[in-house]
């Protein structure tokens, strides 16, 4: 038994990632790299084939908020000008920043809040509520923990209580069931304290933008200072937008 044990681990190699920050994931959608140039005349075929509205012209930009990293685009343009990228840091301090212009595709790191990194930079403690979510961006946050990315190692942590956490961080397109306890949760967490959106469901409301069974008022009245795009965000994703907001290197 011990030595198929050993078998198995040797076959599963290395898994931990020493370094968080430079390593791009092999066949990840991430990070749209928009070609220069303009487009033909009249084409909108890229816009017309995004499900999410997340595609402008006029120029041609993306909103990452908006977007579900479907590559609908990538296959409708007939000028090949859009390519998703394995690049995995996308997120943003500001709504505003999450849209993407040709010749963006070098984006630089989120500028660091200093307070926050004063504060926080040694000890972040996260709650995370699914508030209508699909399950998805729910267990991309779980593998934030797990032996691969090692959150932890940061001193940034999962508690299952808001009382004992500094952020709250949400998922799902925030569902009228939702409401009261999104609500609760905020309330229930001392200052100082700020919320994380992640994900295109949680950012905008994605493909469910408008439903019905959609209340997104608490977003109106608390400002996210962290946005994390993705349908779902890869670990990476999530894991480089806090060590940036916090400014560790």
């Amino acid at each position: 038994m011990m030595f198929k044990s050993l078998r198995v681990r040797l076959s599963q190699g290395n898994q931990f990632i020493p370094d968080v920050r430079a390593v791009k994931p092999a066949g990840f959608r991430g990070l749209p790299k928009i070609g220069q140039g303009a487009c033909e005349s009249g084409c909108d075929a890229c816009a017309a084939s995004c499900p999410t509205e997340a595609i402008r012209l006029d120029p041609l930009s993306i909103d990452l908020g908006r977007c579900i990293f479907c590559s609908e685009c990538v296959t409708a343009c007939p000028e090949a000008k859009i390519e998703l990228t394995p690049e995995p840091r996308m997120g943003g301090a500001a709504r505003a920043e999450l849209v993407v212009k040709p010749g963006d595709e070098a984006r630089t790191k989120i500028r660091a809040n200093e307070a926050f990194a004063k504060l926080f930079r040694r000890s972040l403690k996260l709650r995370q509520v699914s508030a209508g979510g699909c399950n998805g961006c729910e267990l991309e946050l779980n593998a934030t923990a797990n032996v691969n990315f090692d959150l932890q190692r940061y001193g940034i942590e999962w508690v299952a209580s808001p009382r004992h956490a500094d952020a709250l961080v949400l998922s799902g397109a925030l569902t009228r069931t939702m409401k009261d306890a999104v609500r609760l949760a905020w309330d229930a967490m001392a200052e100082p304290r700020f919320v994380v959106a992640v994900g295109a469901c949680a950012i905008s409301g994605g493909l469910y933008d408008g439903a019905r069974g959609v209340e997104r008022s608490f977003l109106d009245d608390v400002i996210p200072a962290l946005y994390v795009p993705g349908c779902p965000p890869h670990p990476l994703t999530f894991v480089n937008a806090i060590l940036d907001l916090l400014g560790v290197p």
